[in-house]
């Protein structure tokens, strides 16, 4: 098995980054651009910003193979003031949900003490999300309690499923009880859908694993949580879907429709109308173009989308321009989208 990146290690912290070629980054530092909303400097925050830590990964015995070229920290950072993204919130896909349990436990141990002394370092420019044993939901439970309580992580980040397991299955309400009680925002992020791979449809061109399965995964993972009643027993969780959230806000009202049209087929039936749900949980920008954007803010509320890059994978270069020329939003909205949001949910200081 292979982690996607192309890794080198920082001598400074034991953390490894991955990049790519961004306009304006290479050929010598790049000016830290300023972010400007009607005359109000904006503080930036990307919310979805990937990084893995070499030590976590040598105790599976996995390779970190390269996919874009290698990188350090002062490139990282000159793509960030390129881009103009004074902060990233810093997340690692997970790839130890098949761990056995004393060596997730220390997998974890050791990813999380990495990445908190890290963002110490660098609190100028990063903050990042703990990571957790999913697979074991009552160690996820406490992993995270010590996370917050011990390493003052503000958030914590997950997969979109769990070995084929649905999050909002009763296994997994250990972890979103704590992360309910703790008030930690829980940044999601896809692996993938495993089952449509296997059966060879998403074969062929175009990356459909990626480019399909990924905003599926969401998609799914999503509507289990609102059908299956997870989202109104804890009402309380800050969820951020990566993506998007994939196809489910574009498409949202047929999971309102389905409540009329079958009802003998949904039950209990969620306590709102699925719809609504999408304005308790939050979303990244990573939706491509103002078009897009404007009618992922009009079905969820402008105050639930925060700026994501995807960073090092260059889906998007210009993730604040999307926000700037997306039509039909105000001042506030624009402000709350480049940071105030994520400012505001991470603890990140003005």
């Amino acid at each position: 098995m292979a982690i996607g990146g192309d890794i080198l290690a920082s001598a400074l912290s034991g953390i490894a980054f991955v990049s790519c070629s961004l306009g304006g980054v290479g050929g010598g530092p790049a000016r830290r651009r300023e972010v400007v909303v009607n005359g109000r400097r904006v503080k930036t925050v990307d919310v979805h910003a990937h990084c893995t830590i070499p030590e976590a990964v040598a105790i599976l015995g996995l390779e970190v193979e390269p996919a874009l070229r290698l990188s350090d920290l002062s490139e990282r950072i000159a793509a960030m003031d390129a881009q103009g993204i004074d902060v990233e919130a810093l997340s690692i896909n997970p790839y130890w949900y098949r761990a056995e349990r004393e060596r997730a436990a220390e997998l974890i141990r050791l990813q999380n003490t990495r990445l908190a002394e890290f963002c110490a370092r660098e609190s100028e420019r990063f903050v990042a999300f703990a990571t957790v044993a999913l697979q074991y939901p009552e160690l996820a439970a406490e992993q995270l309690d010590y996370a917050v309580k011990s390493l003052g992580f503000r958030g914590v980040s997950t997969g979109g499923s769990v070995n084929g397991e649905e999050l909002s299955e009763a296994k997994f309400h250990p972890f979103w009880r704590k992360a309910e009680e703790l008030g930690v925002l829980v940044f999601m992020h896809p692996q993938g859908t495993a089952e449509l791979a296997a059966a060879g449809r998403l074969d062929g061109s175009g990356l459909l694993t990626n480019t399909i399965g990924n905003p599926l995964e969401t998609t799914i993972a999503l509507s289990h949580m609102i059908f299956e009643g997870t989202l109104d027993r804890f009402p309380g969780l800050k969820i951020c879907a990566a993506h998007g959230g994939g196809y489910l806000p574009s498409y949202a009202a047929r999971s309102d429709a389905v409540c009329r049209t079958f009802p003998g087929r949904v039950g209990p039936l969620p306590k709102k109308k699925p719809t609504e749900y999408l304005k308790q949980l939050y979303f990244d920008t990573i939706i491509f173009t103002p078009e897009g954007l404007r009618h992922l803010a009009a079905e969820t509320g402008p105050g639930q989308l925060m700026m994501g890059t995807d960073y090092p994978y260059p889906w998007t270069s210009t993730p604040v321009d999307l926000i700037l020329e997306t039509p039909n939003l105000s001042d506030e909205d624009r402000i709350a989208m480049l940071g105030a949001t994520a400012q505001r949910l991470l603890g990140i200081k003005g």
